[in-house]
């Protein structure tokens, strides 16, 4: 049993590792022992969560990668594969998101927001699945998480119709993945966070925390512990027996 929510030694790609969520994410496996690799577009980013990490003695490398195309997963997956023989956990993070009134949202908004947080996570899955398998073991899959978002469960109270459109695809695409690669020994989850400390959320909890805060049913927003926590667990022995599932952490906000 002590060692049911271990990660150690464990290779995992984050993308969209930088800040946020992502980097909650990757800080959280870094600290329990695994080597992880934060990708995002700008490498000054990469750079300093990985230095960051590093000097607290963890094993942490970074990777510029453009993720709004399928070449640029392409690459992604390949200067992974370059590094290591096998992935054992990939979390599918980068996004964006982008708000504006019902009259006037735009294609444009449309066409970056699918692409990023819809196309790429499929592409990605599709380019790091032979490493997948390699990292795949009896009673041991490997795994992907997928960050979808309460927004893809609920109507959102902001006009981000893009972004809500995208997650709710992201929770379904995990269940088409999960029964997909099932028999290739990889298990698919998503993730649906609630509020969180982060650049896309900072705008929000700037105007609004207060109000977000009194209709939590726990009574506060999410802690990196939080969102590390469910992404360990589902990366551990734990969380083997689990795929298909789209998790809320969100302090009961969904409900």
């Amino acid at each position: 049993m002590k060692d049911l929510f271990s990660v150690e030694g464990k290779v995992v790609l984050v993308t969209g590792g930088s800040r946020g969520i992502g980097k909650m994410i990757a800080t959280g496996f870094a600290e329990a022992g695994a080597r992880v690799y934060v990708a995002s577009r700008k490498q000054q980013e990469c750079d300093e969560v990985a230095a960051e990490l590093t000097k607290g003695g963890a094993h942490c490398f970074a990777i510029a990668a453009d993720l709004s195309t399928e070449a640029g997963a392409k690459k992604l997956a390949a200067d992974v594969g370059a590094k290591e023989d096998e992935l054992h956990v990939l979390v599918n993070n980068a996004g964006a998101n982008w708000g504006a009134p019902f009259a006037e949202y735009p294609d444009s908004a449309w066409d970056k927001v699918l692409a990023l947080n819809v196309k790429s996570v499929f592409h990605l899955t599709r380019f790091c699945t032979p490493l997948l398998e390699k990292g795949a073991r009896p009673g041991d899959p490997a795994r992907v998480i997928n960050i979808g978002s309460i927004d893809g469960l609920r109507a959102p109270v902001l006009e981000t119709y893009a972004y809500s459109a995208s997650k709710a695809a992201v929770h379904h695409m995990t269940g088409v993945l999960a029964k997909r690669l099932a028999k290739q020994g990889i298990t698919v989850n998503a993730v649906a966070p609630g509020p969180f400390e982060s650049k896309m959320m900072a705008a929000t909890l700037d105007r609004f925390k207060d109000v977000i805060v009194q209709g939590c049913p726990l009574g506060r927003i999410g802690e990196p512990e939080d969102m590390a926590g469910v992404a360990i667990y589902l990366a551990s022995r734990a969380g083997a027996y689990v795929t298909g599932a789209v998790i809320p952490v969100d302090g009961g906000i969904s409900i």
